[in-house]
């Protein structure tokens, strides 16, 4: 059982860091999350044109930056109280809310999109205030963070009284200054870098969650068609394209940018890590959709355009996030790997561009092949070498 309350307490810190991993409170919280995912993943399903791609994004960047703050505040002040509990499940009712109002959320559901976006990021504050009040070593980031937050929350909330399309006005305003305000606070950071062992772990569960998607994908596409070969094979490919980025990722995660940032005070590759999950995660969602799209095609006839293009741009965007996260040393600092990365961008926006007429089942083989060359690639290069010696030498 939980302490009644108890104050907020640093969790970071060369002399209190410890070993962590996510809490059952935070794996709780997540739940919310995967049925976010699930219904902005279905939004697109309706919808695949550039519209709709537009709307996907729009709506994607406010929920996963509900999920990135509440994560960074309980890296670094996560106390098991009453209290934290409460306000937990305060923000997990607004992140469903957000779900329930992402049908239409550029539409007449909008202004209940952002009410729910704006009353979570009110808690946030809530938090951080609370935070500073009882850790003043942190005050200072607590504050900045407190300020930046709250304005944007209130550009929200203006926003649902505000007509179409000025509302959108606010919106790009308010994530505007949600995303600035991290990097205006990164002078107070230094002292308060994240969690080594503890951030890698929950960006690797939100990851896992819209690596979900693909797979669900997989499962009502084939529900959902006929059992012929090409159909099955289609499936065979599309669970390959993400077990192909589960291996990509995982095998290169780790704490290295918080370490870095530790050791030479480099703030912005934490900062880089953060921003540059967001077109990773974007991407794999929408090629879960992609792979769905391709399985409900008729196999015996060419892929339309729209559909070839959402598969093999979606999984180019993870490719090129990933090359840049390898580039800057985010996760496992590799040019070689960096490079393959962008040329398997390259091949993908390739396949999208000349595969026109090709049917699903070659589209998605394709786009399977390039995504397993690259976990070749990582075995080949980090497999043992074993050298011949001549024993008369």
């Amino acid at each position: 059982m939980a302490n009644f309350l108890q104050p907020p307490r640093l969790r970071i810190g060369e002399d209190t860091e410890e070993e962590r991993h996510a809490t059952w409170l935070e794996l709780f919280y997540d739940l919310v999350f995967v049925v976010a995912v699930s219904q902005l993943a279905h939004n697109l399903n309706e919808d695949i044109s550039l519209s709709g791609l537009f709307g996907f994004v729009v709506l994607f960047i406010p929920v996963w930056w509900s999920w990135i703050g509440t994560t960074f505040y309980a890296n670094r002040f996560d106390s098991d109280d009453v209290g934290h509990r409460l306000l937990i499940g305060i923000q997990m009712l607004t992140a469903a809310a957000m779900a329930i109002n992402i049908h239409h959320g550029l539409g007449e559901s909008s202004p209940g999109f952002a009410i729910s976006y704006a009353l979570g990021r009110a808690v946030l504050v809530i938090e951080y205030v609370r935070a500073g009040k009882h850790i003043p070593s942190a005050r200072p980031l607590t504050t900045r963070y407190a300020i930046g937050f709250a304005i944007a929350a209130l550009l929200w909330l203006i926003s649902a009284s505000v007509p179409i399309p000025w509302r959108f006005g606010f919106w790009t305003l308010g994530i505007i200054i949600d995303f600035a305000t991290p990097l205006t606070g990164r002078k107070f950071q230094v002292g308060l870098l994240p969690h080594a062992s503890h951030l890698p772990e929950r960006f690797g569960l939100f990851t896992i969650i819209v690596l979900g998607e693909a797979i669900i994908a997989v499962v009502n596409g084939v529900s959902e068609q006929k059992w012929d070969v090409l159909t099955v094979i289609s499936a065979v490919f599309g669970l390959i394209i993400a077990f192909s980025w589960w291996w990509v990722y995982f095998d290169n995660l780790g704490g290295k940018p918080i370490e870095m940032a530790r050791t030479h005070g480099k703030v912005g590759v934490v900062n880089l890590w953060l921003y540059t999950h967001l077109p990773l995660v974007i991407g794999i969602t929408a090629a879960g959709v992609g792979v769905e799209q391709i399985l409900l095609s008729k196999p015996t006839l060419a892929l339309p355009d729209s559909q070839r293009w959402l598969i093999c741009a979606s999984v180019a965007l993870c490719s090129l996030s990933v090359s840049i996260l390898h580039r800057f040393g985010v996760i496992r600092y590799c040019k070689i790997r960096s490079q393959y990365r962008l040329g398997g961008a390259v091949l993908l926006l390739a396949i999208a561009i000349f595969g026109k007429g090709l049917l699903p089942v070659a589209v998605i083989g394709l786009v399977a092949v390039v995504s397993a060359g690259q976990v070749v690639q990582d075995w080949y290069q980090s497999r043992p070498i074993t050298r011949l010696v001549d024993p008369e030498i």
